[in-house]
């Protein structure tokens, strides 16, 4: 079943004819390939570096605040598929609801008194 790769590659890596040479070749590719094009952020050596890296990110993504990263992904996700303009209404919109949470209180609060801040869960989201 086709899942957008065609319609979604050319948008990630930003090189149409890259996207057209793999499309139109069926042509396999290696990761210093996908590094260069920007298809990958990283490439490592090992399992365990990939495991360490994988647990790092996720332990600072989970420091912050559960909302905000939920807003963050979702802003991302909706500004990939429209115009800059677009995109800054849907944060205007996302950012005056979110401002009315508790997060950004209890993160000015942790960080003026040099803590970890203590965000409150949040329901499961499918995001």
């Amino acid at each position: 079943a086709d899942v957008g790769g065609l319609q979604r590659l050319p948008k990630v890596v930003g090189c149409d004819s890259w996207v057209r040479d793999l499309a139109l070749t069926g042509r396999d590719f290696g990761a210093e390939e996908a590094l260069r094009f920007g298809l990958v952020q990283e490439v490592l050596q090992t399992h365990e570096e990939v495991e360490d890296k994988a647990l790092k990110l996720a332990q600072a993504i989970a420091a912050n605040s559960p909302l905000a990263v939920e807003a963050t992904k979702a802003n991302l996700n909706f500004s990939r598929d429209h115009s800059i303009a677009d995109g800054l209404q849907h944060i205007m919109l996302l950012n005056r609801a979110n401002l009315q949470a508790p997060d950004v209180q209890i993160a000015v609060q942790a960080f003026r008194k040099k803590e970890k801040p203590n965000f409150p869960s949040m329901p499961p989201s499918k995001l």
